[in-house]
């Protein structure tokens, strides 16, 4: 599946949009592509924005945004596209901390109501002040086990996560390694998942290493594979966060035509990550590209075998007892043990 099929499919206009990233390896080219669709009236979970909210925000995309964090650069005379909303009146926001943003998606991955956060926030305006959802911000209740009073926040389940990975099978089996931050319990959190990957690798890569796979498959709804699709952010042991071209962008962020002209060019401009590609080489070089590529470290392999793999061997019979199935039954069953 292309990103555009993915994000035409499961990303719809209203929904609450939550970018499975943390600040590093953001899903660029899923998020250029809900841009390029024209989604409209998104409600935006971000934990730690930088040109990802911004470019969605400026394109028009997001009504509402629920974060803790929006990269902003320039100083004085430097400016974003949430500042800009923000004082235009077209964009609601709630200021979260990250510990309770957090909270939020952990609370929703494990299927909870609400969850408790530090009582520490009451002494900030995060707390004092209240956007669009009003009291449902935070609450205060009192703890059934202690009697003390108990700050909480809402279990957040957003429609749809958007997240970027190193690798992924063609089942949708997507593994991560690096800085986690919100990155499983954004998706874990969501009702539909669409994942962009480096490379789509082979099933046994995946289950040679499972402790890296952070989205079991059943719960993916798209996986899509695009080299590159985290820049101009990094993507640990693949290539690194591109300064230059993030220093671009941050100028023409500081006005709504900047933004717009660099819009036109890399986003608009480009159907696809390809052909992003290309028009970064071609403007420069291909030695620039190949020099954000990673080194290779690689960890020490973990040794995951066990003494038998099946508990039956090739005979139908079971390992330690020596008996087959309807065997095991029939004892099971003069001894009253078997249950339908």
């Amino acid at each position: 599946m292309t990103a555009s099929e993915a994000i035409s499919r499961f990303v719809h206009d209203g929904d609450q949009l939550v970018i499975g990233n943390y600040t590093v390896g953001s899903c660029a080219e899923l998020i250029y592509e809900v841009i390029r669709q024209q989604r409209r009236g998104l409600t935006l979970y971000s934990q730690s924005g930088i040109f990802d909210v911004e470019v969605l925000i400026g394109a028009g995309c997001v009504e509402r945004l629920v974060t803790a964090y929006v990269m902003r650069a320039g100083g004085k005379k430097g400016g974003s596209a949430a500042e800009r909303a923000l004082r235009a009146g077209t964009l609601q926001m709630e200021d979260l901390t990250n510990f309770d943003y957090n909270a939020r998606l952990v609370a929703g991955m494990h299927g909870m109501t609400f969850i408790s956060v530090l009582e520490a926030v009451m002494a900030t305006d995060l707390f004092r002040k209240r956007g669009f959802m009003g009291e449902d911000k935070y609450r205060v209740i009192e703890c059934p086990y202690t009697g003390k009073k108990v700050v909480t926040v809402p279990a957040a389940n957003p429609d749809v996560c958007i997240v970027h990975v190193q690798r992924a099978d063609k089942f949708g089996n997507a593994q991560y390694w690096g800085a986690m931050g919100s990155v499983a319990a954004a998706a874990l959190a969501s009702k539909r998942i669409v994942v962009s990957c480096e490379e789509v690798v082979e099933h046994e890569i995946i289950q040679s290493s499972p402790h890296l796979t952070i989205i079991p498959a059943y719960r993916v709804n798209a996986v899509v594979e695009v080299p590159w699709g985290a820049h101009p952010t990094e993507v640990l042991g693949y290539y690194n966060f591109d300064s230059a071209m993030y220093g671009l962008f941050t100028m023409a962020d500081a006005t709504g035509e900047g933004l717009k002209a660099w819009m036109d060019e890399w986003v608009y401009g480009c159907e696809d990550r390809a052909a992003y590609i290309d028009r970064y080489i071609s403007k420069f070089g291909s030695s620039a590209l190949n020099s954000l590529k990673a080194k290779p470290l690689y960890s020490a392999p973990a040794n995951y075998g066990a003494a038998v793999y099946s508990r039956w061997d090739r005979d139908g019979r079971e390992i330690f007892t020596g008996l087959t199935l309807p065997e095991i039954e029939t004892i099971l069953g003069e001894r009253g043990l078997l249950y339908e």
